[in-house]
């Protein structure tokens, strides 16, 4: 897979690190990620993810662009509203790193269509905002033994860790997002954001962050969140890092 002159100068930043170099960029060039949510935190995803040249990003979203998410929602500006999400985000990808194919899935991801979805990528990186999202994106990456980034957001802080559970590390099996996890909490106990609040850097921050272990796991380097739950609490600006396993 050769690159252009264009594509030379745009990665040179990644090709003189030797951790990525040549091979590396190749890999991220021939990579598939699918990116589910085009609000808070798949903004800064997708907008890493465009920069870094994965080859192709799949975005799925079935909102429309509201003024309310213009504080967070990165991708977004203020001409995009009541634009489709996904059509915006691809705008913005093009605009970014021309080199990258986007794919839209102007859809709600569901029992019926995840598996379709998920087994035609390499990496999923979760940014939904509902519980119920979450756990089938779960369920469904594990049993299509797919790579799933999962990262989630509150008022000040967030969460991170990256869930390969059909595979053994030192004689075990990694854990399910079910071993954090058991069930989703009842309906209302948990307030939406539109309900509690949020400050917008609090997306950009776990959204880079899910981009830099979506990275990490197409090129191979580093250590990856499995069996790690990184907890930040921006008002203090602390990380932490819970390690948890397989409960069966």
């Amino acid at each position: 897979m050769s690159f252009s002159d264009d594509e030379v100068a745009r990665y040179a930043r990644h090709l003189v690190l030797t951790e990525v170099g040549g091979p590396g960029q190749q890999r991220l060039k021939a990579a598939r990620v699918l990116v589910i949510g085009a609000g808070g935190l798949g903004s800064p995803l997708v907008q890493y993810l465009a920069a870094a040249g994965i080859g192709t990003i799949g975005i799925v979203d079935d909102d429309a662009v509201a003024l309310s998410n213009l504080q967070r929602q990165v991708l977004h500006g203020t001409a995009d509203v009541g634009r489709p999400k996904v059509e915006s985000a691809a705008d913005a990808v093009r605009d970014i790193n021309p080199h990258v194919a986007v794919e839209t899935h102007r859809l709600r991801l569901t029992a019926d269509n995840a598996d379709a979805l998920i087994a035609a990528y390499d990496v999923i990186a979760d940014g939904s905002d509902n519980f119920e999202t979450r756990f089938l994106v779960a369920d469904r990456a594990e049993a299509l033994k797919r790579p799933l980034v999962t990262a989630a957001v509150g008022r000040f802080d967030g969460s991170l860790t990256v869930l390969m559970p059909y595979e053994d590390r030192d004689g075990a099996r990694n854990p399910r997002y079910r071993d954090l996890f058991p069930e989703p909490p009842p309906l209302g106990l948990v307030p939406s954001c539109a309900e509690a609040g949020i400050l917008g850097a609090v997306t950009g921050i776990l959204g880079t962050l899910q981009a830099a272990e979506v990275l990490k796991l197409v090129l191979g380097i580093g250590t990856p969140l499995i069996g790690q739950l990184l907890l930040v609490d921006v008002l203090c600006m602390r990380f932490e890092t819970i390690a948890y396993r397989r409960r069966r």
